[in-house]
C-alpha cells in the first residue's frame, strides 16, 4: 500500500559568508535572536516549530485561522511557560489570519513588524491534506488545496521577502513541502501537486532573493505523528471496511527505513537549523526528513 509519507546582479554581488545573518541581534526582547513568524501553528508541526524557535531564543509570532484562536492561545502560554522556566525573555504574539487571502497575509506581516520590531524568519507551514482519488476530487477541493498550500505559501514568501529586503539585514524563509512533493502517491494527487508547487517556488525564490542575504528553503516530511496524519488514518479506516483504527499509521511506520513515524519535534529540529546563522550557505533546498520513506 503506497503511503504519504540568478539574477542580473550575480556577477557583481560579493558574498560575505560569515556576515550573512545580521538579524541575529537584539530585537523586541533583550536577548532575542530575532523575530520568527510561524503559520499554521495551532497544532502539529507548526506548533512544534514555534516552540522550538522560541526555545532557540527567537521572539515568535504564531498564526492560524480564527477558529483555532483558543488552541493558539494555549501554544502562546506554553511558549511563555517554557521561556520562564529557562530564564529567557521571549516576546510572543498571536496573529489570526487566513493565509489564502493576500490582504490578510500582508496585514499579518505588518502586525508582526509593528509589535515585535521586524521579521527575520518566516515559516510558511499552514496547509491542508485530503485523502481522495484523482477521479473523485472535485474542483472545489482542488481549489481549496491550492489556495492554502500553494497560494498561501506564495503570499507568505512574497510579503516576508518584501519586509526583509526593506530591513536590509537578510533573513530566512522556510516553507512546507513534503515527501509527496518529491514523488506522487495514490489518493494524494492534489496534495502532491501543491507540494511540488512549493518546491518549485522555493527554488525560484532562493535565486531571486539570494543577493539580499535571504535564504529560502523547505522541509519535506514523510509521515509525522500529528492530528493531520490521524485524520488520514480515520479516512482510510472509513474507506476500508474491517480495517482497525491505526492501521494506516502502522503501515506507514513500516514503510520507512527506520520503522517508526516522525514527531513534530523532529521537523522542528531541522527548521531550527535552517533558521540559524550556520545555515547561511543552504538555500533553494527541499530537505527530506522522512525516516527513509523516500530516498533522494
Amino acid at each position: 500500500m503506497p503511503l504519504v509519507p540568478g539574477n542580473d546582479n550575480a556577477a557583481t554581488y560579493k558574498a560575505e559568508p560569515r556576515d550573512l545573518n545580521p538579524y541575529f541581534r537584539t530585537m523586541a526582547s533583550e536577548l532575542s535572536k530575532g523575530v520568527a513568524l510561524v503559520t499554521g501553528a495551532a497544532q502539529g508541526i507548526g506548533r512544534g516549530i514555534a516552540l522550538r524557535l522560541a526555545d532557540d531564543g527567537f521572539d515568535v509570532a504564531i498564526n492560524d485561522i480564527t477558529s483555532k484562536a483558543e488552541a493558539l492561545a494555549l501554544v502562546q502560554e506554553e511558549i511563555k511557560t517554557r521561556a520562564s522556566a529557562k530564564g529567557h525573555k521571549i516576546s510572543t504574539l498571536v496573529v489570526l489570519a487566513d493565509v489564502s487571502k493576500e490582504d490578510q497575509v500582508e496585514k499579518m506581516v505588518g502586525d508582526v513588524v509593528k509589535e515585535l520590531g521586524g521579521l527575520d524568519v518566516m515559516v510558511a507551514n499552514a496547509g491542508v491534506c485530503l485523502w481522495t482519488s484523482i477521479l473523485e476530487t472535485t474542483a472545489e477541493e482542488w481549489d481549496r488545496h491550492f489556495a492554502i498550500n500553494a497560494k498561501g505559501t506564495f503570499f507568505c514568501y512574497k510579503h516576508a521577502a518584501k519586509q526583509m529586503i526593506k530591513q536590509g539585514r537578510g533573513g530566512r524563509i522556510i516553507g512546507a513541502s513534503s515527501a509527496a512533493g518529491k514523488q506522487g502517491f495514490p489518493n494524494l494527487g492534489m496534495y502532491s501537486a501543491t507540494k511540488f508547487a512549493v518546491r518549485g517556488l522555493t527554488h525560484a525564490a532562493a535565486r531571486e532573493w539570494g543577493p539580499h542575504k535571504i535564504t529560502v528553503n523547505a522541509y519535506a516530511p514523510g509521515m509525522i505523528d500529528t492530528p493531520l496524519s490521524e485524520s488520514l488514518d480515520a479516512t482510510y479506516v472509513q474507506l476500508n471496511a474491517g480495517v482497525p483504527s491505526g492501521a494506516f499509521l502502522a503501515e506507514a511506520a513500516k514503510f520507512g527505513a527506520v520503522g517508526y513515524l516522525g514527531k513534530p519535534e523532529d521537523v522542528a529540529g531541522l527548521v531550527s537549523y535552517l533558521a540559524s546563522k550556520e545555515a547561511h550557505f543552504v538555500t533553494g533546498q527541499n530537505v527530506s526528513i522522512n525516516g527513509g520513506t523516500y530516498l533522494d
